[in-house]
């Protein structure tokens, strides 16, 4: 009986084969925007067992299992053995059929440890104690598992409060792999919670040696730390934000705004849009100058059962989809910057599919041919991280924009077993075109041109767009 995972997993034409294969299987890995703990790399951390590795910080996971009636004991729980809870999700992932898990699920096991067997209650034992024995040694650390998936790059998720000591570690070591600092400025910005945001404050003065006084403190404080992460090779700077933030300011409002939050004065609605506003405003000027490549992950309602945010905090699998109306506000935003000349290199992530042909055509209002592809459209993100999702920003993509162009994956993930989700979409890109070639929708001699794109798509394209 042929393997669930074989060689030919998703390729469903003679096409689509032979792009993945001759093509796009074996190019690098540029992971540019995933969560990855980088002191786990700088002490090449060591994996005790496959529960371990698997459910640590994995709310994709936990989601799935509490859907299938799993205690929460077994998902976050502290007094739970990884034993434990690896048995809960074992029995859970027969449940997720048709859910991208199984299928991650089971290409981490054939590409990590060479288990091609199906996960379930029967053979979970089994799997278990094959995958932790390879674990206990050398090859499978957090450095041995990068190096065994063909990891070029890897760019980390970091807080400009953040010492980036670990990068810095890795970059004086010579690590073969380049592990880069992402700036992820959220917290700066998050002004709706006053008391929180004088504490961050606080916290990013004392590491820029800057008296922050008033908000021309605060971006000079911003700039010191950014230029610091330029100088540990950062290249790209993330934005986890609800919607586009283009209200109409003044300088002496926003010195108002931030007065206000030092003077613990409640702020309304329109005084946190406003500042929210100058500083993604702010940052991205920030980004121009450097050359950096700015992201924008919008769109995700976080911690929507409060009870359990404030038993479990955040990132534990409460957040959804939001339905936020963006696209005047994104274009208002844009617009202000490339009117003063300094917008720079973007890429847009939606959470919300309904959003796919509106992002496909704002990119291409704002590129002007300075650089190839210069404004993308993100590959799907989060809950579109799985076929449909990926084939629908794909078809967006390619109907209104240059699919050619695009920058491609990347794992979003904080697991050293989510490499896969690059092979994941490298055959469902190569059997979306592939199976254009076979209806006679793209011609069939064109095939080396082809094959020159995919290649693009899965590696070069973010390597000369990054400049790795």
């Amino acid at each position: 009986m042929k393997s669930f995972i074989h060689d030919d997993f998703l390729l469903q034409s003679d096409s689509a084969r032979e792009l993945y294969h001759n093509h796009s299987e074996r190019q690098p890995i540029i992971d540019y925007h995933c969560h990855l703990n980088p002191e786990y790399i700088a002490k090449d951390h060591k994996f005790d067992n496959l529960g371990q590795i698997w459910l640590e910080g994995d709310h994709y996971k936990w989601r799935a299992m509490r859907t299938n009636g799993i205690d929460e004991k077994y998902c976050t729980g502290k007094k739970t053995s990884d034993w434990e809870k690896y048995e809960k999700w074992v029995e859970t992932v027969p449940y997720t059929m048709r859910n991208p898990l199984y299928h991650w699920t089971h290409l981490e096991l054939k590409r990590a440890f060479g288990v091609d067997e199906l996960l379930n209650p029967a053979s979970g034992k089994r799997i278990y104690d094959i995958c932790t024995a390879q674990l206990r040694t050398p090859e499978f650390s957090a450095r041995g598992l990068m190096k065994k998936f063909n990891v070029q790059v890897v760019c980390t998720t970091d807080d400009p409060v953040d010492t980036l000591e670990h990068h810095i570690s890795l970059k004086n070591e010579g690590f073969e792999i380049k592990v880069l600092p992402t700036w992820r400025p959220d917290k700066a910005m998050a002004v709706e919670n006053p008391a929180e945001y004088r504490k961050y404050v606080e916290k990013l003065s004392e590491v820029s040696g800057v008296s922050i006084s008033n908000f021309a403190d605060l971006l000079q404080a911003l700039r010191v730390r950014h230029d610091f992460f330029a100088s540990v090779g950062c290249k790209l700077s993330d934005h986890g934000i609800e919607e586009f933030y283009a209200e109409d300011y003044t300088q002496a409002e926003i010195d108002g705004i931030f007065n206000k939050v030092y003077g613990d004065q409640e702020l309304s609605k329109e005084e946190i849009l406003k500042f929210k506003s100058a500083m993604l405003y702010e940052g991205a000027v920030m980004d121009w100058e450097k050359g950096w490549t700015q992201q924008f992950h919008y769109g995700a309602i976080r911690n929507n059962n409060s009870r359990l945010f404030r038993q479990l905090g955040a990132d534990t699998g409460f957040d959804s989809i939001g339905d936020f109306t963006v696209a005047k506000a994104m274009s208002k935003f844009f617009n202000s910057l490339d009117n003063n000349d300094k917008l720079a290199k973007t890429i847009i992530y939606n959470l919300n599919p309904r959003d796919n042909d509106m992002i496909a055509t704002m990119i291409g209002n704002f590129q002007d041919g300075s650089v190839a592809g210069k404004i993308q459209f993100g590959s799907g993100w989060w809950f579109l991280d799985q076929k449909t999702g990926m084939e629908a920003q794909l078809n967006s993509l390619s109907n209104l924009g240059l699919l050619s162009r695009f920058v491609g994956m990347l794992t979003d993930s904080r697991s050293f077993l989510s490499y896969p989700r690059h092979e994941y979409f490298r055959r469902i890109l190569c059997n979306l075109i592939g199976d254009d070639v076979e209806k006679g929708l793209l011609p069939k001699s064109e095939m080396k041109f082809l094959g020159e794109m995919v290649e693009n798509i899965s590696y070069f394209n973010a390597k000369n767009f990054f400049k790795f």
